[in-house]
Parts: C-alpha cells; sequence; structure tokens
C-alpha cells in the first residue's frame, strides 16, 4: 500500500517518516528525488541553466539552491516554469520506486513524503493521504529558526504553499506535530494500529 505523507513547511514530515520507518515502512522521499535530479549531469540541471542562467550554478556546476529559491519564491510565474522542469523527472522517479518496492516488499507499507501534495496533483497516486499539522504560527516561528530567514522570508514560503489547514481538511489522516516528540509517537502509533500494521 501506499501512503501519501505530507504537510507544511517546517511542520515536521521528516520526523513522522523516521518514526513510520522504524516501524518497518519503507520510504520513497521527494526531497531527495528532488535533489538527486538537479545533481550535475542531470538533465533538469541543463534546463534550469538555460532558463534561469548560470548564475545559478555554483563554481563547481552543482546548483545554488539558495540562489534559486530567492528567485523562484519571489516570482510565481519563476516557480511554475521551474516546476515544469523537475515535477515531470521527479514524478517519473517516485513511481519508478514505488513499483520497485511494491515488488520488493508488497505486504510493506511505503510512505510518500510529498511536499507539494496537494499543490501538485500527485493524491490520486496515494490510496491514503497523511498530513502532518501544526498550526501556521508554529510554521513560521520553525522555519525562521532552521532556514535562519527573516519573517518576510518565512511568510513569502509560507504563501507558496496550501495553507495548512485545507491540508488539514483535505487529509485522511492528521498527526498533529505541534506537542512533544512523545505525543508525536503515540499519534503514529495510533496510525500503525489504524492502518493494520500491529
Amino acid at each position: 500500500m501506499n501512503i501519501g505523507l505530507t504537510g507544511g513547511i517546517a511542520a515536521g514530515k521528516s520526523t513522522v517518516a523516521d518514526l513510520l520507518v522504524r516501524k518497518g515502512a519503507l520510504l520513497v522521499d521527494l526531497d531527495r528525488i528532488a535533489r538527486e535530479i538537479v545533481e550535475p549531469g542531470q538533465p533538469a540541471l541543463e534546463r534550469i541553466a538555460e532558463r534561469f542562467g548560470q548564475a545559478v550554478l555554483q563554481a563547481d556546476g552543482t546548483l545554488d539552491r539558495k540562489k534559486l529559491g530567492a528567485m523562484v519564491f519571489a516570482d510565481p510565474d519563476k516557480r511554475k516554469a521551474l516546476e515544469q522542469i523537475t515535477h515531470p523527472a521527479i514524478r517519473a522517479v517516485m513511481k519508478e520506486r514505488m513499483e520497485a518496492n511494491r515488488l520488493a516488499a508488497p505486504d510493506r507499507l511505503t510512505v510518500v513524503d510529498v511536499p507539494l501534495l496537494y499543490e501538485s496533483g500527485l493524491a490520486s497516486y496515494f490510496e491514503k493521504v497523511l498530513v502532518v499539522y501544526v498550526p501556521r504560527r508554529t510554521q513560521l516561528e520553525r522555519l525562521i529558526a532552521r532556514d535562519k530567514l527573516s519573517p518576510e522570508e518565512a511568510e513569502i514560503r509560507l504563501n507558496a504553499q496550501m495553507d495548512i489547514e485545507e491540508k488539514k481538511k483535505r487529509a485522511d489522516y492528521v498527526i498533529d506535530n505541534g506537542g512533544s516528540l512523545e505525543e508525536t509517537e503515540r499519534q503514529v502509533d495510533a496510525f500503525w494500529r489504524e492502518m493494520g500494521l500491529a
């Protein structure tokens, strides 16, 4: 079975993904895939450099993620242009890995960590969607602390995603990650039992 795992930026998806992996789930991480498809020599990186200019590449030929991020988060048209390059490549690798997991371990849960699951129209790929939730204010505080952003920069990034409350409404399951790690672990355990995996 394939579960889509999503939530807002800085909500703690990685924490929940790690807890599920510890319980025996297999993980397909789209953030990791997104980094792989823009490594030197990959077609997506070449297309990004063509579209956004050589300035988005560092001296060693790797992507300057911070520079590109500043460019695309400030301009919806540029963000859309970037997504048109990266999303098909990411989706192709995601499908390959989901299928490989299904063939190798058909009885195990595959958790696919998709930051922009709803925004990218990927919900139909999964039997169920699990949203990791924290209130927007908590997201903002965590994002500022984690990525060393100004409040204004953090707001721009939050506004580039679907509102966390809307994601919560659409979810099949919700893990509230606003409390302690123990509280999150209890909710993950309950989810695991509800899925019939305990």
